[in-house]
């Protein structure tokens, strides 16, 4: 029984520094222009035409780049809304994929 129930322990611990629930402050953009430089692809006047574009007419999707890593996004409806935008996402993190499950997001304070 002690064997099992270090290895449930072991396992939580891994699972927990896989991912946590945290803020991350970035620029919301796509996979096409993931650094959030828009001057390659340049499908508009400004970054959230951009962005909103390359979602629309490229299939990229909504991510969140914080200056160093681009994350993927899980509700992609929100994201939308703040397209070019520097925000503060907070969800369950998941560094190793890169990857939010959104809990909100909104602009910084």
């Amino acid at each position: 029984m002690k064997p099992l129930f270090l290895a449930l322990i072991a396992a939580t611990s891994l699972l927990q520094a896989q991912s946590s629930t945290q803020s991350i402050i970035g620029t919301i953009t796509d996979t096409e222009c993931a650094d959030a430089n828009h001057s390659r692809m340049r499908m508009g006047d400004t970054d959230a035409e951009c962005t909103n574009a390359c979602v629309e007419f490229h299939d990229a999707t909504y991510m969140l780049f914080d200056g160093k890593v681009t994350y993927e996004l899980s509700d992609q409806k929100a994201a939308a809304s703040f397209a070019g935008k520097k925000v503060k996402v907070t969800g369950t993190v998941d560094a190793k994929a890169k990857r939010i499950a959104v809990a909100s997001i909104a602009e910084p304070k």
